[in-house]
């Protein structure tokens, strides 16, 4: 005979790792959702695990995280007011609500279809105070950086010598 609980289906979760900024970080703790509609994130995809075959899962997360946080560059670029932190909200969401949008061999982007619930985020990763320079002047040259300017992605990687700091979601006010 089966139990109630052998009855209750698994949803399998996935990490995804959503590119943000301060003043969505206070959205977040305001309306307990990160977003208002599709969002765009990055995950270990098949495209990605592909791409880089001799990486392991660490590995693969750590790529996704990165391409995160190179995002959160391009979401300073266009909002001046925003504090010059990069922010990656972890999360873990149901895998059949991600929308894969797999253009290229390496590809992480996903879509998800709403806001990330603030009982989806398992963490959240910021620039400390000491990385601000070096944000703001990536977040000036980033779309310049990503069309191929060698200069600019000299810059950009003078960011990403900084690691984000991790904070957890009970810290959210603190943070802030």
């Amino acid at each position: 005979m089966a139990t109630q609980e052998e009855n209750v289906p698994i949803t399998e979760l996935v990490r995804v790792y959503v590119p943000a900024t301060m003043p969505m970080l206070a959205a977040l703790r305001a309306e307990g959702r990160l977003g208002t509609g599709a969002t765009e994130a990055h995950a270990v995809t098949p495209a990605l695990r592909e791409w880089y075959a001799e990486g392991d899962e660490e590995e693969l997360e750590y790529v996704a995280f990165t391409r995160a946080a190179q995002a959160a560059l391009q979401l300073l670029r266009h909002d001046g007011d925003a504090p010059r932190r990069r922010v990656v909200v972890s999360a873990d969401v149901p895998a059949a609500a991600l929308l894969r949008e797999e253009i290229e061999l390496g590809s992480s982007t996903v879509r998800l279809p709403g806001a990330v619930q603030m009982t989806e985020v398992a963490s959240i990763h910021v620039d400390g105070t000491d990385a601000v320079e070096a944000v703001a002047a990536a977040a000036e040259v980033i779309d310049e950086a990503l069309a191929g300017d060698p200069d600019a992605q000299f810059t950009v990687d003078s960011a990403e010598d900084h690691e984000l700091e991790w904070y957890a979601v009970t810290e959210l006010g603190e943070l802030l």
